[in-house]
């Protein structure tokens, strides 16, 4: 089954944000159920040092995975806006190109990542036994992150094109080949948490497998990779990307900075603080959802210039984003004492994890919000916004924040902190997003008369 090229251009707005948002929930929160699976078998094993290593190892591993997404929004956008302006050859080339391109560049993160690998650990505040976990998991891990950045590509072409169904399947069969293989390889031959390394790198590979047969066998949307094409397409899939990129990877930046922040407090801290980054996505997966999902519906209506419908667009995911808050933070409050139970969290760790699931979770609302406004900077043209604002919120927003709550009422401080500074950052973003929109029509003016006026 195919789309035809604007599939976003018609119909109602909502339901476009709606479905792509919910099918894009299940493909990424089978990304990171894959670490809190992992980590949820690690902590059956009842030793505290195991689970702070596996919870560094992912927090580093977010970093290559959070570039890869960025490298996604990049390719989404630039695929959405040739469909939308129905200039589908120019976006099987663009995708052609991205698969290369994305490969290379995860390659590339990999090779940095495994090389200094120690000195990323002791950063993070990893020491003995943990920090020995740690590097075996990203040892074996690592590698894999070709794979990863090639299934998301996958993914993220796929979404373009408006095929939200099969771009969640990218995800969600990887998710569930990790539910499958994770406690053969953990319990059933022994390996440990070297057996959760592997479980993910296989799910990686089911990432690949699955979205070449959506993009390439179902769509033909992806045309074979020419040299010279892939060179003339960096420069337009870097003036999305690079921006996209730094904006991602703030958030595991941000999250490094708590991890080594919390680390003073104790192993408990440490083992609750990896607790909390592996179940933010998953209870606020939608939210995650959202920000890619809604950049094709951004990308589209641009390139019909239908700015009425970008506009419509923003104000339905906003919409969305606090509905999911809504919904999910009244059942983290409810599921307190059960994702305790769980994770068989004990002492320091179980009163951390309740006060999150409490009190620090209702200030995601404003991490969704600052999500959309994002997804609309880097659609809309504005990248480095989105650049500037996600990286103000990691800095500015946490830094100060977290440091004084750290100092003035421990672990506990530190998580309410981050939370205020994402208060501030998500309603100026949303601020700046409109504005950015409504000047959408005067840009567009602008460069019609500049081409008219441009020699032929």
């Amino acid at each position: 089954m195919t789309h035809s090229p604007g599939v976003f251009t018609t119909g109602s707005v909502m339901r476009h944000v709606a479905v792509m948002s919910l099918t894009g929930t299940v493909g990424l929160i089978a990304i990171f159920v894959v670490d809190l699976l992992s980590l949820l078998y690690v902590s059956w094993f009842g030793d505290v040092n195991l689970t702070a290593g596996v919870g560094c190892a992912t927090t580093a591993l977010f970093l290559a995975t959070s570039a890869n997404i960025g490298f996604m929004i990049a390719v989404g956008a630039l695929v959405s806006r040739a469909l939308g302006a129905r200039e589908r050859e120019r976006a099987r080339r663009l995708a052609a190109s991205s698969l290369v391109i994305s490969a290379v560049l995860s390659g590339v993160v990999a090779l940095a990542m495994m090389a200094d690998v120690d000195r990323i650990l002791d950063l993070l505040g990893a020491t003995g036994e943990a920090k020995e976990t740690a590097r075996r998991f990203l040892l074996i891990s690592l590698p894999s992150n070709v794979l990863m950045a090639v299934g998301m590509t996958y993914a993220g072409i796929l979404r373009a094109a408006g095929d939200a169904k099969r771009s969640m399947y990218v995800t969600l069969a990887g998710g569930i080949a990790t539910a499958v293989v994770d406690p053969l390889l953990i319990f059933g031959l022994a390996l440990g948490t070297d057996g959760a390394a592997w479980a993910t790198v296989l799910s990686r590979l089911v990432f690949v497998v699955v979205g070449a047969h959506g993009t390439v066998r179902v769509h033909d949307l992806a045309a074979r990779p020419v040299a010279l094409f892939v060179v003339q397409d960096i420069r337009p899939l870097f003036a999305v990307a690079i921006p996209a990129v730094l904006t991602n990877i703030a958030t595991p930046i941000a999250n490094g900075f708590m991890t080594a922040l919390i680390a003073p407090f104790g192993d408990d801290a440490v083992a609750a603080n990896a607790v909390i980054t592996r179940l933010v996505p998953v209870a606020f997966g939608a939210l995650f959802a959202l920000s890619g999902a809604i950049g094709p519906v951004f990308g589209q209506n641009l390139g019909a210039r239908l700015f009425d419908r970008v506009k419509t667009t923003l104000d339905c995911g906003l919409v969305f984003g606090a509905g999911v808050i809504l919904l999910a933070w009244p059942v983290l409050w409810l599921a307190q004492d059960a994702i305790v139970l769980a994770f068989r969290a004990e002492g320091g760790t179980a009163d951390l994890v309740r006060f999150f699931c409490t009190a620090v979770a209702g200030t995601w609302a404003f991490h969704g919000a600052l999500f959309v406004a994002n997804a609309a900077f880097n659609n809309l043209g504005a990248p480095v916004l989105a650049t500037a604002f996600n990286w103000g919120k990691a800095t500015i927003g946490t830094v100060p924040f977290a440091w004084y709550g750290a100092r003035t009422a421990g672990a506990e401080g530190a998580l309410m902190g981050q939370g205020i500074g994402a208060v501030l950052f998500g309603i100026f973003g949303i601020w700046a997003a409109y504005r950015v929109i409504g000047a959408l029509p005067k840009r567009r003016r602008a460069e019609d008369m500049a081409a008219e006026d441009a020699p032929a």
